[in-house]
């Protein structure tokens, strides 16, 4: 019952099918996880492959197709996408149709991906381009870290006890560190 109200839910969001798309040729891989307001072409989705541990932040778009040349030419474009393994793609993205977005590859928020995005990556802009490797951005943001600004779970909402007191020290860490790392 409750998968049931999960989708109806869901289908008042706005939110798309999962389901649906890959029965009709979305091809997605293990770990996939998609925040809301995610769009999967569903018009061309058998055209987008996604690969194992990926995760789509919010209101990312993924397009297979541009119809601006039905108004000169009379047809669509259409091109395949694919996204690698081990990719997050920042909230508000948009990859467009004939992009390969490559392994290990974080894409920033905001990001217009129109060009194909190699392996080991971390690529922000409009248009997105490569701005540094994965070891690089991964390498500087563990040093970063220290005791005073890594947290467990108990850091979020999805801990029953986070209240008034989690808060007020993540925002103070926040303030003497510029940011905090939670599990």
């Amino acid at each position: 019952m409750s998968r049931l109200f999960g989708k109806l839910l869901d289908r008042l969001r706005g939110e798309q099918d999962l389901e649906k798309l890959i029965k009709k040729g979305l091809v997605v891989g293990k770990n996939f996880k998609r925040m809301g307001g995610v769009i999967i072409d569903p018009s061309h989705c058998w055209h987008i492959s996604i690969g194992d541990n990926v995760t789509l932040a919010p209101r990312v778009h993924i397009i297979a197709h541009d119809t601006s040349t039905k108004t000169f030419l009379n047809y669509t474009r259409v091109a395949n996408v694919s996204i690698g393994d081990n990719v997050f793609i920042g909230a508000g993205t948009i990859v467009l149709p004939g992009v390969v977005i490559g392994n290990n590859v974080v894409i920033g928020a905001g990001s217009v991906v129109s060009h194909d995005i190699p392996d080991n990556s971390v690529a922000l802009g409009v248009p997105a381009r490569v701005i540094k490797t994965i070891d690089e951005y991964l390498n500087a943001e563990k040093a970063r870290m220290n005791s005073e600004n890594v947290f467990g779970e108990e850091y979020t909402l999805r801990h029953p006890e986070f209240g008034e007191k989690e808060r007020m020290e993540l925002l103070e860490m926040c303030n003497k560190h510029g940011c905090v790392y939670i599990e």
